[in-house]
């Protein structure tokens, strides 16, 4: 008897050894650093939003502190245009059919319209205070722009890139998002937990929904094939998931301290967090309705935003400290999947 008792806590030790070990093996092992670059700084400076070119294969980075924005070629991870003249640029959007981006600078608060051909500022809208996050709605060839602090949102039309229209809130607003499938715009209503759905067809809002336990629903991504929103609470560091048919949220998981912008790779099923503290934190989807943790991948202090690259799921991150010393270059990880 006393030896069955042995051999079954010799057994139950092993068994905890062993997912001790395969816990071990698995942490850290969503990402991979494969590569970084220096970017012209300078160093010790606030980044913020980037977006992909997927058409010339670019990387846009906003150097929010510096004011200058980087075009970066991703083949290469050399930097082929530093933009000068996008004082305080958080948000950027990518326009592809007119070969633009617009830079949303808090700086002096305008819209900046670059000519991806001539790499250079051709327009500046006036707007509201503080533009930050931006979205495009291809099919109406119109960029939203969050003003937060002026709790407003402006709307460009981007073939004649003037301003026809901002909707003004009782609320600072986080960031928009389009959804080509609903075709609706999304914002965030950071100040009152709301989430906000507009028509852009008439630039109307249609519907203002709370987002539950999540407070101060900033950043927000997307998975538009399953009809769910992706909201990153900068007030308890939560990754709220919201169903876009019922208008309420179905899940709530912890991330790390001081969340901004979120992202979602589709091709992998995975959510990312990036995290002021120190860490991005990594979810999967396993199906619309289930979703887990899968880890804060430790990265350095103030790294708030980044870049997700579908094709190749590489995820682009900028850094502006290392080990509390000044920087400024790029990380480059590679997504890593368990067997």
């Amino acid at each position: 008897m006393k030896e069955n008792v042995f051999g079954v806590r010799y057994l139950r030790c092993a068994a905890l050894l062993l997912t001790g070990l395969f816990s071990t093996m698995a942490s850290g092992q969503t990402l991979k650093k494969v590569a970084q670059f220096d970017l012209p700084g300078p160093p010790g400076k606030r980044f913020d939003y980037l977006t992909i070119d997927a058409d010339d294969h670019y990387l846009i980075s906003a150097h929010l502190a510096a004011g200058q924005t980087y075009v970066i070629d991703l083949a290469t991870n050399k930097v082929v245009a530093t933009i000068a003249d996008t004082p305080g640029a958080e948000g950027v959007e990518y326009v592809p059919e007119l070969k633009k981006f617009y830079t949303s600078n808090a700086g002096d608060n305008t819209i900046g319209v670059v000519d991806l051909k001539l790499m250079k500022v051709v327009k500046k809208l006036p707007t509201e205070k503080k533009p930050d996050g931006s979205t495009y709605a291809a099919p109406f060839h119109k960029l939203y722009v969050s003003d937060e602090r002026g709790k407003a949102e402006a709307i460009v039309d981007v073939t004649k890139d003037t301003i026809v229209k901002t909707l003004h809130f009782d609320s600072e607003t986080g960031m928009p998002q389009y959804d080509p499938v609903a075709r609706k715009v999304y914002v965030n209503l950071q100040d009152q937990n709301i989430f906000a759905i507009i028509d852009p067809a008439t630039d109307e809002v249609v519907g203002r929904y709370p987002v539950g336990r999540c407070k101060g629903n900033h950043g927000m991504a997307l998975d538009p094939e399953h009809h769910r929103a992706f909201l990153s609470c900068e007030g308890n560091n939560l990754m709220t998931v919201f169903d876009l048919d019922k208008n309420q949220p179905i899940a709530f998981l912890p991330m790390a301290e001081d969340p901004d912008v979120i992202r979602f790779d589709p091709g992998l099923n995975r959510i990312y967090a990036a995290c002021y503290s120190g860490a991005i934190s990594v979810f999967h989807q396993d199906d619309p309705n289930h979703y887990r943790k899968l880890e804060d991948f430790p990265v350095q202090h103030a790294i708030h935003s980044f870049a997700v690259d579908p094709s190749t799921h590489r995820l682009y991150a900028p850094e502006q400290e290392e080990d509390h010393k000044p920087v400024a270059r790029m990380l480059v990880y590679d997504a890593v999947t368990q067997p």
